[in-house]
């Protein structure tokens, strides 16, 4: 086969394996998203990502001086002597594995830079509701009257009561002796669930339960608030005994301030199990302990401020308690609400790594095995 032949070759299948690849994204656009992409609704969310589109003629150029490099040669006598040789299939196919992997290359490039589908929403009925989640990290949390930990339980229960909120702005409180921030109001979800995957319990003095305190902080995150409706969800298993602000002042505080409480209490009596170690064959061991709950406290919190009291002693009432809550927020209408980003990168890494598999089989087939 002649230079000028080969380079034909080569230049027919990549063409091809463009073609193809061009093809196979516009159909897992269609079928998958069932969009219609217009330059007015197709964005690049890392459009730097573009340069490294680079590699591709960098991959093919240096595909084409390996081959030429390690291309045995024969000296003839004479050159019409060449033209008698048939072109064998192996040489007409030799480019194609490095037609379907610069095609893959510019396939993953695209998918890289982030394309995105941009769609307006014109009126969408969203909650106007900024939520602090106030969390109990006394030590009276290790207790495993709700399993496998009152705490574990809780973060695992908060968690899911995140992802059923994707709306609101919500920030976190936690508090022991004293109470700190965990994280202001934010719609950022990854980072509320990072920041509560996290928290363990000896991270803060645990000694007491400042529930007042605690109230206190959290009305600090709502000050400058102007939600229609403003929430604290006090998650506790003790009786306030620590801090410098009773919790009286705090629900009148927050009940000037239009701030309703939803007290959940965890646990319905003074004394609860605890893990006192392991056995022989790691089996647990637990004791009792005496933690002294106030359900009437709570309930008056509740009361005063225009929230709801709950009282849970297993998983399941936690879960409840908390649909419950989300049933009772209420919820409000906000025109053009903004636009809404469609990730379309599956429809080009999809198949470019079809396209990085049929490079590998193409090499294996067209491989002299001895």
């Amino acid at each position: 086969m002649s230079p000028a032949q080969r380079r034909a070759w080569a230049v027919g299948w990549l063409c091809a394996a463009a073609f193809l690849g061009a093809v196979a994204s516009l159909r897992y656009l269609e079928s998958r998203y069932q969009l219609l992409i217009t330059d007015e609704q197709l964005r690049f969310e890392r459009p730097w990502a573009a340069l490294l589109l680079l590699a591709a003629p960098m991959v093919w150029l240096s595909r084409v001086w390996i081959q030429r490099l390690s291309r045995p040669r024969l000296q003839f006598s004479r050159a019409s002597a060449l033209k008698m040789n048939k072109v064998s299939w192996r040489s007409r196919f030799a480019d194609l594995p490095s037609a379907l992997r610069t095609t893959a290359i510019v396939l993953l490039v695209v998918g890289l830079a982030g394309p995105q589908s941009i769609h307006a929403r014109d009126t969408a009925e969203v909650s106007g509701i900024e939520i602090i989640l106030t969390l109990d990290m006394s030590r009276s949390m290790e207790a495993a009257d709700i399993r496998p930990t009152r705490f574990r339980a809780t973060k695992a229960v908060v968690r899911d009561f995140i992802d059923r909120r994707p709306n609101d702005r919500i920030g976190a409180v936690v508090f022991g002796v004293d109470a700190y921030t965990l994280l202001p109001l934010t719609t950022d979800r990854e980072a509320l669930r990072t920041a509560l995957r996290g928290l363990q319990l000896d991270q803060i003095d645990g000694r007491g339960t400042a529930i007042g305190n605690a109230v206190g902080v959290s009305l600090n995150r709502l000050k400058r608030s102007r939600a229609k409706s403003k929430v604290i969800i006090l998650l506790t298993d003790g009786e306030s005994n620590a801090g410098n602000v009773s919790p009286s002042q705090a629900a009148e505080l927050a009940s000037a301030m239009s701030v309703k409480i939803f007290p959940i209490l965890m646990g319905v009596s003074d004394t609860a199990p605890v893990q006192r170690g392991t056995g022989l064959f790691g089996r647990a061991l637990f004791g009792t302990a005496n933690y002294p709950v106030n359900p009437e406290l709570l309930e008056e919190m509740a009361e005063r401020t225009g929230g709801e009291f709950f009282l849970v002693s297993d998983r399941e009432a936690l879960e409840q308690s908390f649909h419950q809550i989300l049933d009772r927020l209420e919820k409000t209408e906000i025109e053009d609400a903004g636009r809404m980003y469609t990730e379309l990168f599956p429809a080009f890494v999809g198949p470019a790594l079809l396209f990085l598999i049929m490079e590998l089989l193409a090499a294996l087939w067209l491989r002299r095995w001895p």
